[in-house]
């Protein structure tokens, strides 16, 4: 099985965005969906060519909400995912599985208390009356609303029972999904990645790139 999991851009909700337009949500109605990060959707697919066409049949979407994609195809790792840019070209017999892994753009992923920690260290936003904050839980002031979808408006593709975001709940994903921040180029070396250091998390995702990609 092949996993392809979409991470929304930041100022979408991509399961509202996917799931409330009849192509997107024809698209993704055959698969169980799985929420491995914030604000992502991920389907377990049959093949490697089967996840590169579905990201083809939403590319419209992707395009729009979509912020990076990411394909996990155990048969090249079980812990590390490709770029869809590599993805296609292992696909399309460009690039040996044994040939990828030298580039590699490592996220740092930010759990709530992560974010909470940091927000306490870093104190209340400038101008912001530290008596109104309360813990700054995700960024939240007292008295202030997050904009939801109207839930009505989105209809479930089948298959699961579903997370707060319509995603079901996999038993070796956590109910804190992590935030996928900052990431870092790098290139293996001696088997050996360097350690991300652009802020303090404590988990990393490991994405293999093509050359043309790596931008250290």
């Amino acid at each position: 099985m092949t996993r392809v999991c979409f991470v929304g851009d930041e100022d979408v909700t991509l399961r509202y965005e996917l799931l409330s337009r009849e192509t997107s949500r024809d698209a993704l109605s055959t698969y169980d969906l799985h929420r491995p990060f914030e604000n992502s959707i991920a389907v377990d697919t049959v093949s490697l060519g089967a996840a590169i066409s579905l990201c083809n049949d939403l590319q419209w979407y992707v395009v729009r909400f979509v912020d990076t994609v990411l394909v996990q195809d155990p048969s090249v790792s079980e812990t590390e995912w490709l770029s869809r840019p590599l993805a296609r070209a292992l696909r399309n017999d460009e690039i040996a599985s044994t040939e990828t892994g030298e580039y590699l753009k490592v996220y740092g992923v930010e759990f709530p208390e992560d974010r909470r920690e940091r927000e306490r260290a870093e104190g209340p936003p400038a101008g912001v009356d530290p008596d109104l904050v309360d813990g700054l839980t995700g960024g939240d002031l007292v008295g202030t609303t997050t904009d939801q979808p109207d839930e009505e408006t989105v209809h479930e593709p089948a298959g699961g029972a579903s997370g707060p975001d319509g995603a079901t709940d996999r038993p070796d994903e956590p109910a804190d999904r992590g935030r996928l921040v900052e990431p870092l180029y790098v290139s293996r070396t001696d088997g050996e990645i360097p350690e991300y250091d652009l802020r303090d998390v404590s988990e990393t995702v490991v994405v293999r790139l093509t050359e043309d990609e790596y931008a250290p």
